[in-house]
């Protein structure tokens, strides 16, 4: 048998590290060549790990959510026949992965809280304290007269120590005085480690709010006649893909941000540069099983309305499947992100850094508004709304950009027909 280190290679360009998020196998499980280790999660993607040789896992790198760096040891094997000279480890060399305990290994004693714990006393005898107040039950009994709602203290006892037996004289008791057991609506606890994409997210968030001065503007927008035009063109769509309000919305944001430059843009705020972009490549957030992603929409400038939705339907798919290829989540300059029918009154969303704006719609309502007829007569009429968000970068946008931007759109989304304008 000969010891095989197995050392995590270079899987991107530019790569230092990459995190544990999933591991396929455990020690002493007995792999083949080419069956899958491990899921490693770099900054642009997550990638599966094979095993380069047939053998017995000796020891595994680390938990899930360990950093583990490039050309580290990430398995350690017990393998038959010959390995490559240049990846052969020394006859038992001492492992600085994590093994399983050993048989026979004396482990430390922890008293469950319910054991008092012995102090020394004077003399050297180990004396027993009780806490003060302290109800004596054991686990099985403490979590029978949880789901009872019995409080223990009230529960009388022989020899200071609650039985099962006891609980059920008090039970017999109480019912003869009028007592009911509570039932419980409560759940269980649960501790989820924050890895992989979450992580991620966190990370980017916490930077984001961190170095960015955030300022958000919300206008309302009447779109009954938009609304109107969308149901006239899925009405003859023919084989072309269903019409939300997005791609409408999107061919309403690139007509406007060749007059707001300042806002399809990204800061390096280290090297004090703001890059103003000519085209608009457009971040779709995107709700996924794993958390937010933000897939690419590239040229969206270039596309129609039919164009737009399938490649919405397509980048969103992609990311929730998390089939999104690392070029797809990626170099975005504008970032639009909604909530659909969730969308509620307002949203002050986050920037994606190092973008300098995010838009957000929020949902669609109907309420009844005044307005001028033709003639400039007062109306009462019924009208779809929508509210339409936007956070800034107070660095590089002003106030008065921003406003001015959300109201250029606001004209065109009320005027649907400037949009086909060509």
């Amino acid at each position: 048998m000969t010891s095989y280190s197995f050392k995590l290679p270079d899987i991107g360009e530019g790569i230092a590290a990459a995190e544990i998020v999933a591991w396929h196998v455990k020690v002493g499980d007995r792999v083949g060549e080419d069956q899958r280790l491990a899921d490693m999660m770099t900054d642009k993607a997550t990638v599966e790990i094979e095993s380069p040789v047939a053998g017995v896992v000796k020891a595994l790198a680390g938990e899930v959510g360990d950093m583990v760096p490039i050309g580290a040891v990430l398995v350690e094997f017990e393998t038959e026949g010959v390995v490559p000279v240049e990846t052969q480890a020394e006859p038992n060399p001492p492992s600085p992965l994590a093994e399983g305990p050993e048989v026979g290994s004396v482990a430390e004693t922890v008293l469950p809280p319910d054991v008092p714990h012995p102090t020394p006393s004077p003399k050297g005898e180990a004396v027993a304290v009780q806490p003060p107040h302290r109800v004596l039950a054991s686990p099985a009994v403490r979590a029978r007269a949880k789901e009872l709602g019995i409080d223990l203290a009230a529960v009388k006892s022989d020899g200071g120590h609650i039985r099962h037996s006891d609980l059920d004289a008090f039970l017999r008791y109480g019912s003869a005085q009028g007592y009911q057991a509570q039932t419980s609506h409560a759940w269980a606890d649960q501790t989820v480690k924050v890895v992989g994409l979450r992580r991620r997210i966190a990370e980017n968030m916490t930077a984001a709010k961190r170095h960015i001065p955030h300022f958000s503007y919300v206008e309302e927008l009447d779109v009954t006649k938009l609304e109107r035009l969308r149901a006239d063109l899925n009405a003859n769509r023919g084989d072309r893909p269903k019409l939300t309000v997005l791609p409408l919305l999107i061919v309403a944001l690139c007509r406007v941000l060749p007059r707001f430059p300042m806002l399809n843009a990204r800061f390096d705020d280290e090297a004090g540069v703001v890059t103003r972009f000519g085209r608009v490549h457009l971040g779709i957030a995107t709700q996924t099983e794993a958390g937010l992603m933000v897939p690419v929409l590239r040229d969206a400038q270039d596309k129609n309305v039919w164009q737009l939705a399938a490649e919405i339907a397509r980048l969103s798919e992609a990311a929730r499947s998390g089939q999104a290829a690392s070029s797809e989540l990626s170099g975005s300059t504008l970032t639009l992100t909604s909530l659909g029918p969730l969308g509620g009154i307002a949203t002050t969303p986050v920037i994606n850094r190092p973008e300098v704006a995010i838009v957000g719609p929020n949902k669609i309502v109907e309420r009844p508004v005044f307005a001028k007829d033709a003639l400039g007569r007062d109306e009462l009429r019924r009208a779809k709304l929508m509210n339409l968000s936007i956070s800034c970068d107070h660095r590089v946008v002003d106030g008065w950009d921003a406003a001015s931007f959300v109201q250029a759109v606001k004209g065109l989304v009320e005027t649907p027909v400037l949009l086909f304008d060509s």
